[in-house]
């Protein structure tokens, strides 16, 4: 039969089971609908012609008042012969819409890292097993953090990874610094440091080389701006006072906090690090600038030199 009708004793809804389409009752709403499920994209168009609604949360297709069943295999191309065998399905045929419906249901924090970072890649990477190349991102990078900083060409090394995922990932790490931010902005800076610790390890501190960032304060220590100001090799950065203060004073800015990564994850303060902030420190007072804390971040941490009494009072 070239459209089934359930003539060979199978029924419709049997018809429909051979090309992988099933047809449900949905509860609730008060009107009587229906979904059908399944193997639907290949008859997108013939469902909707007959009047089917895509439901992109539940991801089925909705018919009200009436069951579709009869319609769908009149319409449908539905093959001849003997019941076709299953068909050979890679392992991971339908994974996808299980691991979407599990984070729905039980709470994305639930979700081991490399499940979430799945459900990050299928945006850009379709119809492809994508666990072992979440699993491989979070092994060589240590952690999301650090592949959300990955560098572009480390990150197009993998196989299933093109420009399009890496401007996704991209865009959800700074969506991440500009939620932060928001969050800074709400509440006086000085009060909260763990806080700007957190929201400057988001930014920098899975960074495979040193950056220095200075948060610009207030007079209440507030956050006027958070600014990148300098990027190093992979063990040094420069920093230049001169440049910050005189961007502090174009902001109106009284107060600063400094902060820049160790990308080693040895967050022991150097000498360097020491020198150059008391050397800012000193060239700030004078123009009424107060020099409050230098954060040194890390993927596992922070230190605050202003608690380590690495600062004068």
């Amino acid at each position: 039969m070239a459209a089934g009708d359930g003539s060979t004793g199978e029924g419709a809804a049997g018809a429909l089971e051979r090309i992988g389409i099933s047809v449900e009752p949905m509860p609730g709403g008060g009107t009587e609908r229906f979904a059908v499920k399944g193997d639907t994209y290949p008859h997108r168009q013939a469902l909707q012609d007959l009047g089917g609604q895509w439901d992109k949360l539940a991801r089925v297709w909705v018919f009200e008042m009436e069951n579709p069943t009869a319609r769908l295999v009149a319409l449908l191309p539905i093959p001849e012969g003997p019941p076709p065998e299953k068909p050979n399905r890679p392992h991971y045929w339908g994974h996808r819409e299980r691991l979407r419906k599990r984070a729905k249901e039980g709470g994305f924090g639930a979700l081991p890292d490399y499940e979430l970072l799945e459900l990050l890649l299928f945006a850009t990477i379709e119809r492809k097993d994508v666990k072992p190349l979440a699993k491989a991102l979070l092994e060589r990078f240590g952690s999301l953090g650090g592949v959300l900083a990955a560098r572009e060409e480390e990150l197009a090394g993998f196989e299933l990874v093109k420009l399009s995922t890496i401007v996704n990932l991209r865009a959800i790490a700074e969506t991440a610094a500009r939620l932060g931010r928001e969050e800074l902005k709400e509440r006086p800076i000085l009060n909260s440091i763990d806080k700007v610790a957190k929201h400057c390890r988001t930014l920098i501190g899975n960074s495979p080389i040193e950056q220095f960032r200075v948060l610009f304060l207030d007079q209440r220590h507030g956050l006027i701006a958070d600014e990148l100001q300098q990027t190093g090799t992979v063990n040094e950065v420069a920093a230049y006072p001169r440049q910050i203060l005189q961007r502090a004073l174009n902001l109106g800015a009284v107060g600063l906090v400094l902060v820049h990564n160790h990308p080693s994850g040895n967050l022991k303060p150097s000498t360097g690090d020491i020198e150059i902030t008391r050397e800012i420190m000193r060239a700030a007072e004078p123009l009424g600038i107060a020099l409050h804390d230098h954060l040194i971040v890390g993927p596992g941490g922070h230190i605050s030199l202003r608690q380590t009494g690495k600062l004068p009072r």
